[in-house]
């Protein structure tokens, strides 16, 4: 790997691979020097980690990468038979290959931190050091599970788990499993663990459903509110918190079986279960965390780049670049977290960097 390159884009994952393939052609005509750095053994971003029972009938949506479709690899394979974690990373392998683009793995990214002189930033990674005129981050959450802290739970004596550790729900065949939040993941593990077992579900908020397709209008919306907290510097806020929650065809099955029966947040956790403020108590096995991620930056510490709230301003055309340090560019953090706006970002990230380093080394970045 070299030990010096124009730009450094950390994380191949949807929006690594988008911003890869927009330096490319951005940057062909400069002669831009450019490396994609994963940590992973193989192509597929968190995908390849996601549980067996996630099928391409199941998430959100996988949008296409620019440049090539989904279904030129998928082709005409059954999605409620295809397993997300092995069609993903086969698209991405391809992807990779059809484009020859630079990604050298397994490479963990360390640390990040200013070069001595010239502008340049330092690399700190696990096969050696290189420094870089302009970072694109894009580490995504997947590396930083959020478990939120309640009293008593050093006590409990059943399992804990988070949503990134589950497998698949017959593990937990005669327990009874306390399934905590109120996202999209935790409703679907909800669904999938009440067919085997008792369930309690709970949530900080009520959860909002929604009958209705999601329009693109309201989707456009519920980024924009994203985008402006990142532009003021606030922490990025949950989009389905602004969308509410589809309910789907088996969704509306488990309602039917009474198991979307919300219960606010338990105020303890005890030893065989959990306790609320009233004196209620619930005894449970097993508590399942589906309570979210946290965008993976620990690396980027040294730059100082957060705010007294935790949060990092961004500006830019999409929101993308760092506002205190135009070198940097974070793809996942706010309104680019969803793999539309990856790809997206990424344009924006690519052009917006490019036309930096243009602008501080005459007409070649």
């Amino acid at each position: 790997m070299d030990s010096h390159v124009d730009v450094a884009v950390i994380g191949a994952g949807q929006a690594g691979l988008s911003a890869g393939y927009y330096l490319q052609r951005l940057g062909a005509d400069a002669g831009l020097r450019f490396v994609v750095l994963d940590h992973a053994p193989g192509p597929g971003g968190a995908w390849q980690f996601r549980w067996p029972s996630l099928t391409l009938s199941t998430v959100n949506r996988v949008h296409d990468l620019p440049g090539m479709a989904f279904t030129d690899v998928l082709g005409a394979e059954a999605p409620d038979q295809v397993l997300a974690a092995d069609a993903v990373p086969r698209y991405f392998a391809e992807y990779e290959r059809r484009f020859a683009l630079p990604v050298r793995r397994p490479v963990h990214t360390r640390v990040v931190c200013d070069h001595d002189a010239g502008g340049l930033l330092t690399l700190e990674t696990s096969t050696g050091a290189l420094t870089a005129r302009g970072i694109v981050n894009a580490t995504g959450t997947w590396e930083r599970p959020f478990v939120p802290r309640y009293r008593g739970a050093e006590l409990f004596a059943g399992r804990q788990l988070h949503t990134r550790d589950y497998r698949t729900a017959d593990e937990f065949a005669g327990r009874h499993v306390v399934v905590v939040g109120g996202g999209i993941s935790a409703v679907q593990l909800l669904d999938e663990i009440s067919r085997v077992t008792t369930t309690t579900w709970v949530t900080r908020r009520e959860p909002q459903f929604r009958d209705e397709p999601f329009t693109g209008e309201e989707g456009r919306a519920a980024v924009a509110v994203v985008e402006d907290r990142v532009r003021r510097g606030l922490p990025p806020g949950s989009v389905v918190s602004v969308t509410g929650l589809p309910l789907t065809r088996a969704l509306r099955a488990a309602r039917e079986r009474g198991v979307l029966q919300r219960l606010p947040m338990f105020d303890e956790i005890t030893a065989d279960g959990v306790r609320w403020a009233d004196g209620t108590a619930q005894r449970a096995d097993v508590i399942l965390w589906c309570t979210g991620f946290r965008s993976a930056l620990d690396h980027l510490a040294p730059l100082r780049l957060r705010g007294p709230g935790g949060g990092i301003t961004m500006d830019g055309r999409l929101a993308t670049r760092v506002a205190a340090d135009p070198r940097i560019h974070l793809l996942g953090y706010g309104p680019s977290a969803s793999t539309i706006g990856a790809n997206r970002g990424g344009r924006a990230a690519a052009s917006e960097l490019i036309a930096h380093l243009r602008s501080h080394a005459g007409s070649t970045p």
